[in-house]
């Protein structure tokens, strides 16, 4: 079971980003420490033990990469977009590999914050992560004009004999849009073909005709050997190159060259390929099925005969999945297995290799190993400490924060089913939102195709998309919610549900409110009335007279007033049709509002999961924390119809579910009595008389 996998592993450590000085290696896993391990459960290795110089046919016996052997992998990667692309190079990475690896992410903040949550809930063995502050490192290559779609970060390669850490003395460097497909550690195996003391880098030859200079009139590129070289992946013997002066040598080489190139076309690989021109003593050439690019007018099908020569797949044309190739649907097919590929399958021991013990991991599983596996409840106990793996900000998001702080943002989850209503809620909610969705990785793209396809959703910056990938039986709705709660950037937030509709302009009218009832200095809890329609087609109220006089056709009715009349009772429906001012109302059982309270409010409880008592619990801990409760008078949100949830079909045809979610709630009522003491003993005896 892919879940055992995950609680029983160790993690790969996380690690914050340093400035490009710091020591990163501390002794734990060194760059090239061979270790003699025998390995069992791993089938052939012999792919490790042979680096490919020809095609199949033409191998020779190179020394053996061992076992245990740490391969380290450099990366440039900023942005929103280049951290979604670079999960696909890492899954490939994963996918083949048999080695412990050390990846070094040299990144922006954006990207750091998105990698690194997404590395500490992915939770692979054997697998160790350090950040690099791309920022410090703007100001080395920033006086250098480039002309390439990559921008600043384009160059950023060139310094990583002073990024990366002095003990460090090899590493594979990628670009983000490569696809592995063979174990990695073959590439590794090529540092030992590197001959004398002078040969540092690793490269393919450039397989367009870009650096020969005739593409059209008047092409004028960078000095380079013949056709050049490819920087998409590179193999650099750090502790050589910083003996030859590396960091002077490409310096020196583009101030010349800058003088009448102007700028670089090709960000990186004009500087080193102008260098290696100069010195091409320098260049270890690796066969060209190491870098097999998809770029127009490639000769790269001059690479391979057979699936079985490609080894390292390269979309460095600007088109990515739509250049033309011969070859193309089976290059794009190989880069999708792995694009809607399960993650949580990578999560693979490497027996006999020693991990470094993680404190999480350990406490996870002693957590874990106190649960009776005999309880009838145990799979709903389990699902509270699951870790699943997370990706932030899956598309772009954009957010300034206002002035006045008073801003709102809109807080939801959903799943597949549910998507039909982002463009509606977009629409009726002009502020910021922040959405956890729960999806598979081949339902993460679909979503990631029907956004981009959305002229309504790609209109929106401010939409925060939060994926949390699946895993287990039950549907975490408390976790979705947190997870979206906890990347709210404004001083307040709604918390909603995905399938309500706000009234127009209650963005504005929360944000006046924020002042009206002095919420910086008080602890309250904003109620804004529920009401829902059965009707798929519905001319939404544009005024709360509107919403009455569909509320007296029939039209609209208070929210589950016929199924569940006491989550929404203490609103007081009766009150609010003829209030103009806000008005508190007191907690009773089982009241289950929507509310906007500030930003630090408590998260929901992760104990309940699927249908039943998730929002309960929460507005009882409100309570319990002495918020009050005030409904704003002119203020609405609307349920639109939908098939009912696979969780709901549960509780409502399996006794033990329902079993369950009642010892859960008495459980969760034990701990506000230990918690809060005499002030909770109301909550114990609502419940028992009701």
């Amino acid at each position: 079971m892919i879940l055992t996998t995950l609680l029983y592993s160790i993690p790969m450590l996380i690690r914050p980003p340093r400035s490009p000085s710091a020591h990163l290696l501390n002794g734990r896993y060194h760059g090239n420490q061979n270790r003699t391990h025998s390995e069992e459960g791993t089938g052939d290795n012999e792919g490790q033990k042979t680096a490919a110089v020809g095609n199949s046919s033409d191998c020779v016996r190179q020394p053996v990469v061992d076992k245990c052997e740490t391969i380290h992998v450099a990366i440039v990667c900023a942005g929103y977009n280049a951290s979604r692309d670079v999960v696909t190079l890492v899954k490939s990475v994963l996918f083949h590999r048999r080695n412990p690896l050390h990846f070094h992410f040299i990144t922006d903040s954006i990207a750091q914050q998105i990698l690194s949550s997404l590395f500490q809930s992915w939770m692979v063995p054997a697998v160790r992560v350090d950040f690099y502050d791309a920022d410090e490192l703007k100001s080395e290559v920033s006086w250098i004009p480039n002309k390439h779609y990559s921008g600043i970060y384009g160059l950023m390669k060139l310094v990583l004999t002073k990024t990366l850490p002095s003990n460090l003395h090899r590493v594979i460097v990628l670009d983000t849009d490569i696809t592995f497909a063979t174990d990695i550690a073959e590439l590794w195996a090529v540092f030992h073909k590197f001959k004398g003391k002078k040969q540092v880098l690793g490269l393919v030859e450039n397989q367009s005709d870009w650096y020969l200079g005739n593409l059209w009139k008047n092409h004028r590129p960078w000095p380079a050997l013949g056709r050049g070289f490819n920087t998409g992946v590179i193999l650099l013997l750090l502790d050589r190159l910083r003996k030859l002066k590396w960091e002077q040598m490409w310096r020196l080489t583009a101030e010349r060259e800058l003088m009448s190139m102007l700028s670089t076309s090709l960000a990186d690989q004009d500087i080193f390929n102008a260098v290696i021109k100069q010195n091409p003593f320098l260049v270890h050439q690796l066969q060209c099925f190491w870098n097999v690019q998809l770029s127009d007018h490639t000769r790269s099908e001059k690479c391979y005969k057979d699936v079985s020569d490609l080894k390292v797949i390269h979309w460095n044309s600007p088109k990515k999945l739509r250049v033309k190739n011969k070859h193309v649907e089976f290059f794009r097919n190989l880069y999708l297995t792995f694009l809607e590929y399960d993650g949580n399958l990578l999560r693979r021991e490497l027996f006999g290799c020693p991990s470094e013990a993680d404190h999480n991991s350990e406490n996870l599983q002693k957590t874990l190993s106190e649960l009776d596996e005999d309880d009838p409840c145990y799979e709903f106990r389990r699902e509270r400490f699951t870790v699943h793996r997370t990706h932030l900000y899956f598309l772009h998001y954009e957010y300034e924060l206002s002035a006045d702080n008073t801003d709102v943002t809109l807080v939801a989850q959903l799943s597949m089913d549910r998507l039909q209503m982002l463009e509606a809620i977009c629409k009726h909610w002009e502020g910021p939102i922040s959405l956890a969705l729960y999806l598979s990785d081949a339902e993460a793209q679909q979503f990631l195709r029907y956004a981009q396809g959305s002229e309504v959703l790609m209109s929106r910056g401010n939409v925060g998309y939060h994926i949390v990938y699946k895993e287990g039986q039950f549907y975490p709705v408390n976790l979705l919610r947190n997870v979206a709660m906890r990347q709210v950037k404004t001083p307040y937030m709604f918390l909603s549900d995905i399938d309500f509709l706000p009234m127009y302009g209650l963005y504005d009218y929360l944000r006046k409110s924020v002042v009206q009832l002095d919420m910086t200095n008080t602890k309250k809890a904003l109620v804004v009335p529920a009401f829902e329609t059965l009707r798929y087609r519905l001319s939404y109220p544009k005024s709360k007279a509107e919403l009455l006089s569909q509320l007296d056709m029939g039209t609209l009715f208070t929210f589950r007033y016929h199924v569940w009349t006491k989550g929404h009772a203490p609103t007081n429906f009766a009150k609010w049709r003829t209030a103009t001012t806000p008005y508190r109302v007191q907690w009773e059982a089982d009241f289950e509002p929507y509310v906007m309270v500030k930003r630090d409010s408590p998260e929901y409880d992760r104990r309940f999961v699927g249908f039943g008592w998730n929002k309960v619990a929460h507005i009882m801990e409100l309570d319990a924390q002495e918020y009050e409760f005030v409904v704003l008078p002119n203020a609405y949100m609307i349920h639109m119809p939908h098939a009912p949830s696979f969780d709901i079909t549960k509780f409502r045809s399996n006794k033990q579910y329902r079993v369950c979610l009642k010892t859960l709630k008495e459980e969760f009522q034990q701990n506000m009595s230990r918690r809060f003491g005499f002030a909770a003993l109301k909550y114990m005896t609502v419940e028992n008389n009701s």
